[in-house]
């Protein structure tokens, strides 16, 4: 089987924790290849080489990091096909899926931060006392931990504004699906990517995220995980008074009223199930009103029992399994939970092993008659399983949404204005849907209230947390 390396300061290198992990294929359940478990001397590495490529990269100008990480883009787009089929086999995911979704918008980041990196955050003022003008620099050397369900596409996320506003970067990704961040690093090595400017340490979050976020010299730490394990970041993160941002848990409520568009239910089954609801943003509380509450739960229950469970290389496959057996336990622990909170299954509840497979597949899953302060309706399960309630109002629909600790994402489905502005105001969340799910312009910011978050990504607003403002004051008259 395969055994991927650290890659620090531009080259693959033997951790110095001789130990490996296993790489599980989902779908089969087995293992297929191996991570190194890594320790604190390979963060120590890492950091060093990092240290040592960041006054060349920092002092180049924006325009020619700009030209490396479109050179990076293209080289991924070169080899989308080899990324596709990693990605795919690492998680379990349909293949479309990752072809035509998540290896793109991987290379579109590189892409949006390339030109963003051109386009100067820095001011000047005059007139009311001298010349002032700010300068955003660099923080230096930055970590970036991302997590398992995205595994490339979220790792994009964090690495090209930290690249493009001139840090060099110490990257974690989730041991779980390591192998599309270890393809990379091939790449940026194969088009001679500036030796220790991007490094990845792979290994458990014990070892080397923990090593990452205290190490003095790393001066951010992007985290995007669970809220558990964000606590714990931002707990060393205060104490260091290092710069964080989180990007944790969702619950996300879908307001579905009697005057919903037309493509509303294609649009909430693809919103509840895509990824096997291993997605941050997936509408997990479907909120209906109650005039349409009994039609739209037939076609909503319908529409799930026919999504298609199978391996990801059947073109016909919908839905994959989840990405390993602890997650697989707890997904079914919760659906066990549900029955014994009073929930009507109205379809799912089950493993099952289409075609054959003997990896960690959960049928699609809907249930009813769960009160909203219920442990299943509360907590961050992130599987193919959602909640079905009914609400007679505009204020109930709302309360019931905002009866979460979570505040990530929300839909709103109605054709009446009026409304829609009103619950985009007042739903307690970082992005709101209207009429809409999983629509994104990089230009935005991105992120969380209450447990699902702190700080902000996307945009300048990424570009900010990456670098610190320094303001610079020319005096124009005489002292005193």
């Amino acid at each position: 089987m395969e055994q991927i390396a650290q890659w620090i300061a531009g080259r693959p290198q033997a951790s110095s924790d001789a130990a490996f992990l296993p790489v599980h294929d989902p779908v089969h359940g087995k293992p297929y290849a191996y991570c190194p478990r890594g320790s604190s001397d390979d963060v120590d590495a890492a950091v060093a080489a990092a240290r040592a490529a960041y006054p060349a990269w920092s002092r180049m100008s924006g325009s020619q990091r700009a030209q490396w990480l479109n050179r990076l883009a293209d080289a991924i787009e070169v080899r989308s096909e080899a990324f596709s089929q990693c990605e795919s086999r690492d998680t379990g995911k349909p293949l479309a899926l990752v072809r035509d979704i998540e290896i793109p918008r991987a290379i579109a980041n590189f892409r949006f931060f390339a030109a963003a990196c051109t386009q100067s955050l820095d001011q000047a003022f005059h007139q009311e006392a001298g010349l002032n003008y700010t300068l955003h620099q660099p923080l230096g050397v930055v970590g970036v931990i991302s997590p398992w369900n995205l595994p490339l596409y979220l790792l994009t996320w964090k690495l090209a504004p930290a690249l493009a506003a001139g840090n060099c970067v110490i990257a974690k990704p989730s041991e779980i699906t390591p192998m599309s961040a270890d393809l990379l690093a091939r790449t940026a090595q194969e088009i001679g990517f500036p030796a220790g400017v991007l490094n990845i340490v792979q290994g458990s979050g014990e070892t080397v995220g923990a090593a990452l976020v205290s190490h003095l010299d790393v001066k951010a730490i992007s985290f995007t995980g669970s809220t558990t394990v964000g606590h714990r970041i931002a707990a060393v993160c205060a104490d260091q008074f290092k710069k964080v941002t989180l990007e944790m848990g969702g619950k996300n409520p879908a307001l579905v009223f009697q005057d919903a568009p037309a493509h509303t239910l294609q649009t909430l089954v693809r919103a509840a199930f895509q990824n096997s609801g291993q997605i941050c943003l997936c509408g997990s509380r479907i909120l209906i009103h109650r005039d349409i509450y009994a039609d739209f739960k037939k076609a909503f229950v319908t529409a799930a029992s026919n999504l298609k469970i199978g391996a990801p290389s059947d073109p016909g496959t919908q839905l994959g399994p989840v990405m390993s057996e602890p997650h697989f336990r707890k997904v079914l622990s919760y659906i066990a939970m549900a029955r014994e909170e009073g929930g009507s299954i109205l379809c799912g509840g089950d493993a099952v092993s289409p075609s054959g497979y003997e990896g960690w597949f959960i049928a699609p899953t809907v249930i009813e008659n769960l009160p909203m302060d219920s442990r299943f309706c509360q907590d961050e399960i992130f599987g193919p399983v959602v909640s079905l309630h009914a609400f007679d109002d505009d204020d109930q629909a709302l309360a019931l949404a905002n009866a979460s600790r979570y505040g990530l994402a929300a839909s709103v489905w109605t054709n009446d204005l009026a409304r829609a502005h009103r619950m985009a105001a007042e739903i307690e969340c970082g992005i709101v849907w209207i009429n809409t799910w999983m629509q994104r312009d990089l230009r935005t910011p991105f992120g969380g209230m209450k447990d699902s978050g702190f700080g902000r990504e996307g945009g300048m607003e990424a570009l900010k947390f990456f670098t610190e403002p320094k303001t610079v004051c020319i005096g124009t008259l005489p002292n005193g």
